[in-house]
């Protein structure tokens, strides 16, 4: 098994921390051949969302992974909707973890979860492993299986899958702009002067016609896991926006993620230090990845000013709806207690990125 080089896990954070002996109870009778040895819980350190941990016995291993505490929003955060897309992809689409099981008895951890398999390899957020030379080829090479993953995803047949079955491609885009509108104004706070005029240029911007293709709708550096070598992908995570839509809206999403070392301060570390992509040479450019992508797909960009605005301002919505959780006492995390200021900085850049002709 390779080395956790990246250290991905933390001690389980206060007061997201489940029932050992509950837990372990149910995972023998689930599965027969466990071996011997306390479980042991660890909790994957990333993500703002969904609570994800590591559970170990022995050599086995697994992904235990639940909706975030206190309410949420109505279709968010389904566990069994992941779960189906999951087994859909997994045998077509390596990178795509194995589901294990999904249960819906909320006596085991409070709410409904599913168990996939633990993918081991190094995920790369904020830093390098310890050791690793850093070197402009590798950036631009990482930069490049990005791109050709992505590409990847969207060539498949979605036909072919029982994604078909859960996903509605017809509308997307309007259902989707006219969706994030309803979910700010549900979670919302704070004034901020231009999002009015944001919203209504997006309606008025809305794509009637585009293609429809399986969508990652999460797909960033860092949901990516790479081998030692960093020769290939071997794992990619956080499959629950997954659905059947417009490619060029995945690509949005990936590049309103994908930050660059021109960029704002409060864009690149709205989430936190610095993210790689910023700081090292030799990682593209969003302009770069968004030419690489036309290139390697086919498809047309020509748009695409208006996929990246909404992206932005789709991003801007999830922070939105974290920051509404906890100043209402839904949650405690205080890595959210300043989000307000990333969504007001996210408005304020898609409504710049609305002017720009691309």
């Amino acid at each position: 098994m390779p080395r956790q080089m990246n250290k991905d896990t933390i001690p389980v954070r206060k007061g997201e921390e489940l029932n050992l002996v509950v837990l372990e109870k149910f995972l023998r009778e689930t599965f027969e051949t466990l071996p011997a040895g306390p479980l042991e819980i660890l909790q994957f350190s990333a993500g703002h969302s969904n609570l994800t941990y590591q559970l170990k016995m022995g050599e086995w291993e697994a992904v235990l992974r639940r909706p975030p505490l206190g309410p949420v929003a109505p279709k968010a955060h389904d566990m069994k909707r992941e779960y189906k897309i999951l087994s859909e992809l997994n045998p077509i689409f390596s990178v795509a973890p194995k589901p294990l099981l999904f249960s819906d008895n909320i006596d085991i951890v409070g709410s409904s979860f599913f168990l996939m398999e633990r993918k081991n390899g190094i995920v790369i957020d904020t830093s390098f492993p310890d050791g690793i030379q850093v070197t402009k080829e590798l950036c631009q090479h990482l930069s490049e299986v990005m791109v050709e993953k992505l590409v990847e995803l969207h060539a498949i047949d979605y036909k072919q899958t029982g994604l078909s079955l859960i996903s509605k491609p017809e509308g997307f885009m309007e259902r989707q702009v006219h969706g994030w509108i309803s979910r700010y104004e549900r979670a919302k706070t704070d004034e901020i002067a231009v999002v009015d005029t944001l919203k209504k240029w997006l309606v008025d911007h809305i794509p009637r016609e585009h293609e429809s293709t399986i969508i990652h709708y999460d797909y960033k550096f860092n949901n990516a896991m790479y081998n030692e070598q960093f020769t290939e992908m071997v794992g990619l995570f956080d499959w629950e926006m997954t659905t059947v839509g417009d490619p060029l809206a995945d690509l949005g999403v990936a590049m309103s993620y994908w930050n660059q070392s021109d960029d704002s301060d409060l864009l690149i570390k709205g989430l936190g230090r610095e993210p790689v992509t910023a700081v090292y040479d030799g990682f593209f450019t969003r302009n770069q990845f968004i030419e690489l992508y036309a290139q390697k797909s086919g498809r047309d960009i020509s748009n695409f000013n208006f996929y990246l605005t909404f992206a932005y301002f789709k991003l801007a919505v999830i922070g939105q709806q974290i920051y509404y959780r906890f100043k209402k006492g839904q949650t405690n995390d205080l890595r959210f207690a300043n989000f307000n200021h990333f969504v007001k900085n996210l408005i304020l850049h898609a409504a710049h990125v609305a002017d720009q002709k691309v």
